[in-house]
């Protein structure tokens, strides 16, 4: 048996919350804290949990009770949060993004090196059926080299959404919709290709007056095959239609899930038939993958406690979560520089540091209001993959 600490009990804690409680016989939550000692209280209520709550999380470190924490604060609380419950010898799960800075990042995975903890950084929607399936496809190269990918990770908020008291600041938040939104996207990218080798980007703040950061961005990755990516971030889009599309020599997959294989005539032009062989195949391959038992932040924090319990594999690291993190640094850099970035980015970088990539971002506008909670923190995503 497992016991749980809840780090930060603002809206994503109750995703991990209800996952933990779904695993009963193999964790148990034991201790909430919450800068808002009331709402932790109050949301404790919520699930009928008998657990210790705590305004100050440092309470919690010498606590021989716990075992593993989930820290689901706001993004720049994250590394040294989690890295003070790694050096107290305590497992760590922490929502993305990662951190604020890769210098963070190097300082969260050499504090689980040290401590021979494991680090885990959320990235639920790699536990995802179509997700796994259209990485399984990928990786039986059925469609040939990958010449093209179009990453849509298109959301909607509405403007007061950046009024809580840490969202749109580049000192609290770390960024808009590229780091807090696409980074579902971008890490699903970076899993299935890789990391580029360069990144040009342009980021806007097109309706959110309330925010210093970017509420859409366009980046273009090139590969060192000469493959090319696109990757659109957003808040404005109305309807939230998210999609990866992956252009293969031989075919093109995506999810929402769809096989087009065409064939072309002699003088280059496509023939009226597909390759139905081909296109058959790769549906075949698609579904033979099985369902996966367990999705999302259940899925994932399956994954941890599997991890914790029987030494399994965790399918996303410290090291995962720093190649993602890396990418939109890469993006935010290129945007406010305008130039074009090479990747890796090494520890002399301007942006390396949190310190140096808020002396160099741009700020859209400055914020208007400030409230502390929203009575209603409820969340509502986007496409769902399975139904398209």
């Amino acid at each position: 048996m497992t016991n749980i600490a809840i780090i930060g009990t603002g809206s994503i804690s109750k995703s991990h919350i209800e996952a933990y409680l779904e695993m009963p016989g193999s964790c148990t939550i034991v201790a909430m804290s919450d800068i808002y000692p009331e709402k932790a209280g109050s949301l404790a209520k919520k699930y009928n949990l008998e657990v210790k709550v705590v305004a100050d999380y440092k309470e919690l470190l010498n606590d021989s009770n716990i075992d593993a924490v989930s820290i689901c604060t706001p993004p720049y609380m994250h590394a040294a949060i989690a890295i003070d419950f790694l050096k107290a010898g305590i497992h760590v799960l922490v929502e993305k993004p990662m951190a604020s800075s890769l210098q963070e990042c190097d300082e969260m995975i050499k504090a689980a090196i040290e401590s021979q903890k494991l680090l885990s950084v959320v990235a639920q929607n790699r536990f995802l059926t179509p997700i796994m399936r259209l990485k399984h496809v990928l990786d039986q190269k059925m469609i040939g080299k990958v010449a093209h990918a179009q990453v849509d990770s298109l959301w909607w908020r509405g403007h007061s959404y950046y009024d809580l008291w840490w969202r749109g600041t580049w000192e609290k938040e770390g960024g808009g919709c590229t780091l807090n939104h696409a980074v579902h996207h971008i890490d699903m990218l970076q899993w299935m290709l890789g990391l580029p080798t360069d990144i040009f980007a342009v980021t806007s703040n097109a309706l959110h007056d309330n925010a210093e950061v970017e509420d859409l961005s366009v980046a273009v990755l090139r590969y060192d095959n000469g493959s090319l990516a696109q990757v659109t971030s957003s808040v404005v889009h109305h309807g939230e239609e998210q999609q990866l599309i992956f252009q293969g020599e031989k075919a093109r997959i995506s999810v929402p899930w769809k096989v087009t294989a065409q064939v072309s005539k002699e003088n280059g032009f496509p023939q009226e038939k597909n390759d139905e062989d081909l296109e058959n195949q790769i549906h075949e391959a698609f579904d033979q993958y099985p369902e996966l038992q367990f999705e999302g932040h259940t899925g994932q924090i399956n994954n941890f406690l599997m991890a914790i319990q029987k030494g399994e594999e965790l399918l996303i690291d410290g090291t995962e979560g720093r190649k993602t993190l890396e990418l939109i640094t890469a993006i935010y850099k290129s945007a406010n520089l305008g130039v074009n970035v090479k990747l890796p980015l090494l520890s002399d970088d301007s942006f390396y540091t949190r310190e140096g990539m808020l002396a160099n971002v741009k700020h859209f506008y400055e914020k208007k209001s400030s409230v502390e909670n929203f009575s209603d923190d409820t969340i509502t995503v986007g496409r769902d993959y399975k139904k398209g």
